[in-house]
């Protein structure tokens, strides 16, 4: 049985110990403990319900029982499931054959005739050799599961977690995948079974957002393209090409990478919402209900705003993180322009020489 495929209810028992007469108490004990394991080893198990299964001390104290009995009333595992009960006529002990999976005891045996099982109705089932005078209702599928198979009338529903979610056994339920953040890829999907497992982005390769899905994608070859790198790719963002004939402000380049910066380098909601309301503001564009928004439609805000903003836009930018706390994605950005900058200027003073050669300038993560 699969781990996720659970169900846990109270069950009736399946066998009834305070029908049993004298010394026949442990042979029934022990033929029922006998059903439940053979029921285990038979193929098909991996229908059972979940409670139908025994604890690992449970089988242990079993079969030491079954040791015990089997040696003094001659009890074989091949023999027809049974079971013994008092006849009410008589006042003797009887031996009823127990009902087969898929039906429940209608009624018991007598001295003269034997016991009628009847199948059991539409919604319930019976797993294991039983005398129970009702069939158990089969199991409903929780919060974010599916149902892997039908309930039949020998097998209980069975349910897994649905696409996206998988069996966490510490809270008992399906639980939804674990992203990986920016920086790092999807080494392993997760399955219904186990999580995502991600790890960090090797050198030459970038993640910039989270997901359950997507490993690292390797940084573009400017060169390939007959450009420059203009700025090295890191974990979280792709290489910057340009050209350096092109009299361009280092603030256009830097704009490819704004949107990822915060991904990467999460500011608190209540910094983003004031830096989207000035940004919203400064360019003379509505801003209200910016208080309720949000991560991702504060995310959008900003990578809308990216999309249509000027190089001065982008430079006051800078100044508005740190306005409102966010220096340190202040300094990421600011670091990332210098370095641009400084390559541009580099490169046009070594084009206009006639040099061909020029050094990379190395990014910062």
């Amino acid at each position: 049985m699969d781990k996720y495929s659970y169900r846990r209810r109270e069950r009736i028992s399946f066998f009834k110990p305070d029908t049993m007469v004298g010394g026949d108490l442990e042979l029934a004990e022990a033929r029922a403990g006998s059903a439940r394991l053979s029921q285990l080893s038979a193929p098909g198990s991996d229908a059972l319900p979940a409670d139908a299964f025994l604890s690992v001390p449970q089988v242990f104290l079993l079969l030491l029982q079954l040791l015990l009995t089997s040696g003094t009333l001659g009890y074989s595992l091949d023999n027809p499931l049974t079971y013994v009960r008092k006849d009410f006529v008589t006042g003797k002990p009887v031996t009823c054959d127990a009902c087969q999976p898929g039906y429940y005891l209608r009624a018991h045996c007598t001295a003269t005739q034997k016991s009628q099982c009847a199948p059991c109705p539409a919604g319930s089932f019976t797993a294991i050799w039983n005398y129970i005078d009702k069939c158990l209702r089969c199991s409903v599928c929780g919060l974010n599961e599916v149902v892997k198979k039908p309930c039949t009338a020998s097998n209980d529903s069975q349910c897994a977690c649905k696409d996206g979610y998988f069996f966490h056994p510490r809270y008992n339920m399906c639980t939804r995948h674990s992203e990986c953040p920016s920086g790092q890829g999807v080494l392993t999907e997760g399955t219904a079974e186990k999580n995502t497992v991600c790890h960090s982005c090797p050198d030459g390769t970038f993640s910039n957002s989270s997901s359950a899905r997507q490993n690292c994608t390797q940084h573009r070859s400017c060169s390939d393209v007959g450009l420059k790198t203009v700025l090295r790719g890191s974990s979280w963002h792709d290489s910057v090409c340009g050209s350096c004939d092109e009299n361009i402000d280092g603030a256009e380049y830097l704009k490819e990478i704004i949107p990822g910066i915060f991904v990467h380098h999460k500011m608190s909601i209540k910094r983003m919402r004031r830096l989207v309301h000035k940004l919203l503001s400064e360019k003379g564009e509505k801003h209200s209900g910016t208080s309720q928004m949000s991560s991702p439609q504060l995310q959008a805000k900003v990578e809308e705003w990216v999309l249509s903003s000027t190089s001065s836009q982008v430079h006051k930018l800078i100044e508005m993180l740190r306005e409102v706390g966010a220096v340190h994605n202040a300094e990421k950005l600011s670091s990332k322009l210098s370095r641009i900058d400084a390559f541009m200027t580099d490169c046009r003073a070594k084009t206009e020489g006639g040099e061909v050669m020029y050094t990379d300038i190395e990014g910062v993560v």
